[in-house]
């Protein structure tokens, strides 16, 4: 009996000691709340001034959109968690080469003419670090859809962007000291489809055509910009 009772003291000893080893390795567990890395978001929206480039998908043809400059505007309220609805517009300032398909491939090119490509969507933005920053990083993820427009009509050649059904998508990082403003920078890309006109695939009085006559009569064109951004958030 006296076995068993001494048996009992040690096992609550024991256990007693293991609670106490538990709780010391339990509170060296993390960070102290002073001097955590990650820090919350408290603001509820922002607004960002984009600039950076627009590097154009190639086509057939090559007479999509060219590479650019681009600038841009976006907006962003925070819904919870990790997630933000975004509203961005933008434009690339882009040339593009116009051609006559009816001519003979020696006379074709008719010159190059100036024509802005203009992008506005919304989407979900995500933040892989959820509500919070670390070390005021806050890595980002987006997806949207809206449109892309020349915002002009065909060319004399016939070929007409007009405005087009396009996907968003893209990666970012805001760096967000204390304060109401915030850096980012992101790398996205608009996605559009490039409608050639019949014109295109005919042949012209040197048997020649801009296109083979088996070639598809439209291209998606998997376009992306790289912007750095200043943003002023509002609205705890």
């Amino acid at each position: 009996m006296r076995y068993v009772t001494h048996g009992t003291h040690l096992a609550r000893a024991l256990a007693a000691g293991a609670l106490v080893i538990g709780a010391r390795a339990g509170a060296q567990v993390g960070y102290p709340p002073e001097r955590s890395p990650f820090e919350d978001l408290s603001y509820r929206q922002s607004f960002s001034t984009l600039a950076g480039y627009f590097f154009a998908a190639n086509d057939a043809a090559g007479v999509a959109p060219q590479s650019a400059p681009y600038f841009g505007v976006q907006y962003d309220i925070y819904l919870g968690g990790p997630a933000s609805f975004t509203a961005r517009v933008g434009s690339a300032i882009s040339d593009r080469t116009v051609l006559d398909p009816a001519r003979p491939a020696s006379r074709r090119v008719l010159g190059v003419e100036r024509r802005p490509m203009t992008f506005a969507d919304v989407g979900f933005t995500f933040a892989l670090t959820g509500g919070k920053s670390f070390h005021g990083l806050v890595p980002l993820v987006h997806a949207g859809a809206g449109l892309a427009s020349n915002l002009k009509g065909a060319d004399p050649g016939g070929l007409n962007l007009g405005t087009r059904f396009a996907f968003a998508y893209g990666v970012g990082m805001r760096y967000v000291p204390s304060g109401r403003w915030a850096l980012r920078a992101d790398l996205g890309y608009h996605s559009f489809q490039l409608r050639y006109p019949d014109a295109y695939m005919t042949p012209a009085l040197d048997s020649t055509s801009v296109l083979p006559s088996t070639h598809s009569k439209s291209n998606w064109l998997n376009n992306k910009a790289v912007t750095l951004g200043v943003t002023y958030q509002l609205f705890r």
